[in-house]
């Protein structure tokens, strides 16, 4: 008889309330009364008081305590015995851990409301509330420490699908499998019932439940979810989306954008904004991404080339821009967003990667808090929801609720995935109450590991430095230190090879590869022991990179150089919505088949990785963007085209015919 083992106890929270306060008797009055109360009443969250005197001890605690959610503020003691007035203290504080709830302790002659618009600008946007230290009630705060906690940890939607579940109700409704019900008993499928789980096919529900809300209008339990989100990331409003940043973007673009509307776009954006160019009918003006062509990085558009555009172009409806890049590049956005809101210009950030930044100092700033109007995250790629679930934030002044939800709903499933709302609600409970501590652990994390890689002598994590290009090294860019970028080229190994061997014999799966390098991610998943399996692997495959004959050795292949584009021929969608004709990217006697040069391409021809379009619909084909994709098949055989057509084996390009006409003609760039 098989005996299961028991599950290991799943701690308690804990939630830690820091009293500022050179006034030593006020302190020890409400930090026992506060920890006795705690002793008595319900604490399911934990609160436990503790106390400081001094203004650099607090920041101290803050900058170190991952278990902190509250501080109170003593703003009467004759001396707040440290530098700098409370209200100092506040932004200090906010500007650390904006997620942390402060309280002031207001003085005896405070004078009601008006002493309470003493703390005004950023320093009173901070405060959560206010207590009379003249009148310490540590029952009365205690319950209100514990309702604020209490909301922050709050999960309306998951625990509304809990409580639905939990009532066992007999379901007549989609999806099909009635709650895993159609898989019991299967001989077919009932190994999935097992291998999915029974809570998960239960809450695998159907928009007829109403006490679920429903996300293309929410009034309910996901609008309250959303709500706190907002909170959470410093947004006005947030929305969930069940189908990745991919929609979002698209969602954003149609919105602000209407058919002959001019966009400005790094090329480095994801496919999905220029796939929202073609739905939008937008005029796009792509700008140049900087690259390491022998790293095959690609990394931020150069700040003068995007100020310069911006100039150029102030009829622009948007700007669109990646932070951070897949390898962790991440702009100094402030100057930039200013210079386009100065012409009254909307910024879009594609934070997919970044949506950790909010919850550690040494991330921050993120978008929002550089002033840009939209900004989309992948909130499962670095945070702890399921695939394919996102946000889109919303910081923009003349937002249109009315539109956007038109134009959310035109894209959005009317069926949604239940169970991707539910763990973006407990992403974001997990990101607010121990976001601090499980990044900072993630990134003591990334650095050891830096280290110890480049300690093997055959591998080396590539420092910001590295990563630039020469004309982007005075912009203020900054890396993510979670991303880790790994050089192999003085290894031995090819990174296809050393990818292989990497999970076939020491079972780990890496983030992506170019010819020469491996990208690791460093997440709030990230374990002591992966950390620990990773560096034994790495060390094993240096000593038998040490062993192999020089001969053997093979020279990783530069990436070609990427061309510069050149000019639109027309409107990307009308190139893509036209018919077309094919031609073969090789003519009969295997070279570039000049027949394309001056073509209009109709499809976007994107190279994966590094992921950037080569071509995009009404682009004109010209003698280095055919030869680009010619040497790409030729020499990086780990690199997917998408976007050609594979005919018989014989990859062909879509152009416009010679008769169809090419309206709507956008300026070259």
């Amino acid at each position: 008889m098989s005996v299961i083992a028991p599950q290991a106890a799943v701690p308690r929270p804990v939630s830690r309330v820091l009293v500022v306060s050179g006034d030593a008797a006020l302190t020890e009055q409400i930090v026992r009364g506060l920890n006795a109360t705690a002793q008595r009443l319900d604490n399911p969250h934990g609160l436990v008081a503790l106390a400081v005197a001094q203004v650099d001890q607090a920041l101290a605690r803050v900058g170190s305590d991952g278990e902190l959610q509250v501080v109170l503020i003593d703003d009467g003691a004759a001396d707040l015995a440290g530098s700098g007035p409370a209200a100092d203290l506040a932004v200090q504080l906010a500007a650390l851990r904006p997620e942390l709830s402060l309280y002031r302790l207001l003085p005896a002659d405070a004078g009601g409301s008006s002493g309470r618009r003493a703390f005004d600008g950023v320093a009173g946007e901070a405060i959560a509330g206010w207590f009379d230290r003249g009148e310490v009630d540590p029952v009365g705060w205690f319950r209100i420490l514990a309702a604020e906690v209490a909301e922050k940890a709050a999960t309306p939607f998951y625990d509304r699908l809990k409580a639905y579940v939990a009532l066992a109700k007999d379901s007549w409704h989609t999806p099909g499998h009635a709650g895993g019900d159609a898989y019991l008993g299967s001989p077919w499928v009932a190994d999935f019932h097992d291998f999915v789980g029974e809570e998960l096919l239960r809450a695998d529900l159907s928009v007829s439940v109403p006490m679920l809300d429903s996300l293309l209008h929410p009034g309910g339990v996901i609008a309250q979810a959303q709500q706190l989100a907002a909170r959470a990331f410093g947004a006005r409003r947030t929305y969930f989306v069940t189908n990745g940043s991919s929609t979002s973007n698209k969602v954003i673009c149609q919105t602000l954008l209407a058919p002959g509307d001019t966009l400005l776009l790094d090329r480095n954006c994801h496919k999905s904004v220029h796939h929202a160019v073609i739905l939008s009918g937008a005029r796009p003006v792509y700008l140049d991404s900087s690259v390491q062509p022998h790293l095959g990085l690609f990394g931020p558009v150069p700040q003068v080339r995007l100020l310069q555009a911006i100039e150029a172009h102030p009829q622009a409806r948007a700007l669109i821009l990646t932070s951070c890049t897949y390898d962790g590049l991440r702009y100094d956005l402030a100057p930039i967003v200013a210079a386009a809101h100065a012409r009254g210009i909307k910024v879009v950030v594609d934070e997919a990667w970044y949506a950790h930044a909010r919850f550690h100092p040494e991330l921050r700033p993120t978008a929002l808090e550089c002033g840009a109007d939209y900004v989309t995250q992948s909130t499962h790629k670095v945070l702890s929801a399921f695939s394919q679930a996102a946000m889109i934030h919303v910081n923009d002044p003349d937002f249109d609720a009315h539109l956007f939800r038109e134009n959310f709903n035109m894209h959005a499933s009317t069926s949604p995935q239940y169970a991707l709302i539910a763990s973006l609600d407990v992403a974001r409970r997990q990101a607010v109450m121990e976001g601090w501590r499980l990044l900072d652990r993630s990134l003591r994390f990334a650095a050891e590991l830096r280290e110890q890689i480049d300690a093997t002598g055959a591998f080396r994590v590539l420092t910001l430095d590295e990563l630039l290009a020469d004309e982007v090294r005075g912009d203020g860019i900054r890396l993510d230190p979670t991303k880790l970028t790994i050089d192999i080229g003085a290894s031995g190994w090819n990174a296809d090879e050393l990818a292989r061997v990497l999970l076939e014999r020491h079972n780990i799966q890496i983030e992506k590869a170019t010819h020469r390098t491996l990208t690791l991610l460093v997440t709030m998943g990230t374990t002591r022991s992966k950390v620990s399996r990773l560096m034994d692997a790495m060390q094993r495959l240096a000593r038998e990179a040490r062993s192999r004959a020089p001969a053997s050795r093979p020279v990783p292949r530069r990436l070609p150089e990427l061309p510069h584009f050149n000019r639109l021929a027309c409107l990307p969608r009308d190139a893509f919505y036209e018919a077309g004709e094919r031609l073969p990217l090789l003519d009969d006697s295997g070279q570039p088949n000049a027949a394309l040069i001056d073509r209009v391409c109709c499809d976007q021809i994107v190279p994966y990785p590094p992921g950037i379009p080569v071509l995009v619909p009404g682009q004109v084909i010209d003698v280095a963007a055919l030869t680009y994709l010619v040497r790409l098949l030729r020499t990086q055989q780990a690199t997917d085209l998408h976007g050609l057509a594979d005919v018989d084996g014989e990859r062909q390009l879509r152009v416009l015919r010679r008769e169809e006409a090419a309206p709507g003609l956008a300026p070259a760039v």
